[in-house]
């Protein structure tokens, strides 16, 4: 399920109680694992997130990550290790062997059929439907693949080892795995099966097992069919090294790792800005400048340029590489610590060569919608309400408004200006003013003004009324339904504060009372500013988070917020703290 990318909704610490309510769900999941490997897994007192994800198909998934490697994922409430688990505790689950051609078909999103299953001499590890298992490959106890079983052992031996055997969710290079550190499956011997035996023994099961996968929809190459002997990092370079057996067009795309598909969007908008956007003119240019204006801006609808995902980690890297190879650009540090583009070859054949897409973007979709893709935000309608209070019932009750009763300020005006006609309150000497009866005293005014104020301006009569009564407010999102409570709708809160020695960060708060996603809104701040962000939850604000992006970035956040997300100046607070240019001596 994830041989596809997925979208984070939100990635937060962990909280003590959430932390021990895991390691009891983890012990009644696995109860064979121990007291110590817990602890070492979910330890009390290190950096432990949450991660909330949504699938390509849309499945709500939870990760639980330990230094930004994810150890387990739960699934409609089971909860299932990840192969940087199995790679410490090997025998965690009852595992399946296959053979290593299998293993591109699993990376390609296919399930393990039974065909393709080794059986060893102690015969097949005992499972029920259902239960969580592990597929790894012989010569190597490493696991490469998480997933439930999808019939029990003894329906297993009784079809005569055909059908599917195991229901992949999880495997070795898909984007939960690259959600981590990338590193590789270590290399275990394993016992139960002789590799150099195996060669000659089975290479007719092989080919069958691989036919079988096929028929899954998932291609392989035909040099893994010897590959039984070899390490996992040996194969991957036995395959890197042969373009032989390499599927071409449709199916190469699909064998890419996740790095390569950024490298190559890397590749692709830095072509597509050099022939596009930038003229001239604006060289010298600086490298970051050359990023945000116009490289984010080349990519292409639906998908995200993150440089940190590709191989190349930093933008400077990637230029050194643009020049030193390919001859593109000519970078240098114009000033201490800044990097400037300074010349292009126009005439490189690689740029010359490259085909602007015809679909382009004033700003994509990641750096706007935080890679939504969905409907387009649009602000909610903000009505102030005010309830009828014990108070100033008598005044309503002619309009049978009992306490409690919601009302716009105009229709408030409305039944006070009617009470005051009814009653004949109007002065007849000036009409500006309003004779104060025995229910207008009582509901209006202070008990020192009982003897002294015997006629109250039109103006002074509304706003005493609402004064009186309880304040609220109606929010209506595009295609719901109102949503009304008592008091002031909180503001969006923006602040900054000092961490450590002299570091400005800035704080967003109560972004979800007008309908806006923190984590959307982080990705789309961190594009715009290349700055870092963070999503920590509120105390004592329960599903309520705050984005702390780092310096003093109020006057970007407030851009956001104001000119894309349209929400009006006066539901933000704090856009005051906007930092001041010093003056030059």
């Amino acid at each position: 399920m994830f041989a596809k990318p997925f979208r984070v909704k939100s990635n937060t610490a962990i909280k003590g109680s959430d932390r021990r309510k895991l390691k009891a769900d983890i012990l009644a999941a696995f109860p064979s694992l121990s007291a110590d490997a817990l602890s070492e897994l979910v330890p009390n007192k290190e950096e432990f997130n949450i991660v909330k994800i949504y699938g390509h198909k849309g499945e709500a998934v939870t990760l639980y990550v330990l230094h930004k490697n994810p150890l387990f994922f739960e699934l409609e409430k089971q909860i299932y290790p990840t192969v940087y688990v199995l790679w410490r505790l090997p025998d965690l689950l009852p595992a399946f062997r296959t053979w290593p051609p299998v293993l591109q078909k699993l990376i390609g999103g296919a399930d393990l059929m039974l065909p393709g299953v080794v059986v060893p001499s102690c015969g097949l590890p005992d499972v029920n439907q259902g239960d969580c298992c592990s597929v790894a490959i012989v010569n190597n106890r490493a696991p490469v693949a998480v997933g439930k079983a999808a019939v029990s052992r003894s329906e297993m031996q009784s079809s005569g080892m055909k059908g599917r055997g195991v229901c992949v969710l999880h495997t070795y290079k898909d984007y939960l795995w690259a959600f981590g550190d990338k590193s590789g499956p270590p290399s275990l011997a394993d016992e139960e099966v002789n590799g150099e035996e195996c060669e000659s023994e089975h290479e007719e099961e092989i080919g069958e097992s691989v036919e079988e996968q096929e028929g899954c929809g998932v291609a392989a190459s035909d040099e893994a069919s010897r590959g039984v002997e070899l390490s996992l990092t040996e194969q991957e370079e036995v395959k890197e090294g042969s373009s032989s057996n390499k599927m071409k067009d449709d199916n190469q795309d699909d064998q890419k790792t996740p790095q390569e598909e950024m490298d190559a969007l890397l590749l692709q908008c830095f072509l597509h800005a050099l022939k596009s956007k930038v003229k001239k003119s604006e060289l010298p240019l600086l490298t970051s400048t050359f990023l945000r204006n116009h490289m984010f801006s080349c990519c292409p609808s639906g998908k995200q340029l993150d440089i940190k995902k590709s191989s190349y980690k930093k933008l400077s890297k990637f230029l050194q590489v643009m020049q030193q190879q390919h001859n593109v650009v000519q970078v240098k540090e114009l000033t201490k610590g800044v990097e400037s583009i300074v010349e292009v070859d126009w005439k490189n054949p690689q740029l010359r060569s490259f085909s602007v897409p015809e679909e382009t973007c004033v700003e994509s979709t990641s750096v706007q919608d935080g890679g939504e893709g969905d409907v387009p935000y649009h602000p909610p309608e903000i009505t102030a309400l005010y309830s009828v209070s014990a108070r100033v019932e008598p005044l309503f009750s002619d309009a049978n408004k009992r306490k409690g009763v919601m009302l716009h300020a105009a229709e408030v005006r409305h039944i006070i200006t009617e009470y005051v006609r009814k009653n004949d309150l109007v002065d007849e000497k000036n009409k500006n003013f309003v004779r104060i009866d025995p229910a207008l005293c009582d509901c209006l005014l202070e008990k020192s003004e009982y003897q002294e104020v015997e006629y109250l301006k039109w103006d002074d009569l509304f706003s005493r009324t609402l004064g009186r009564m309880q304040d609220c407010y109606q929010v209506v999102f595009p295609g719901k339904a109102p949503i009304i409570k008592k008091g002031h709708i909180e503001p969006i809160d923006i602040s900054v504060a000092s961490r450590g020695s002299n570091k400005k960060v800035t704080l967003i708060k109560h972004l979800e009372v007008y309908g806006l996603d923190p984590d959307i809104v982080a990705t789309a701040l961190q594009h715009r500013v290349q700055a870092s962000t963070v999503l920590q939850p509120i105390p004592g604000a329960k599903d309520r988070v705050l984005v702390q992006i780092q310096g003093n970035q109020v006057h970007q956040v407030g851009s956001l917020l104001l000119d894309h997300y349209q929400i009006p100046r006066k539901y933000i607070q704090g856009l005051d703290k906007t930092p001041k240019c010093g003056k030059k001596k």
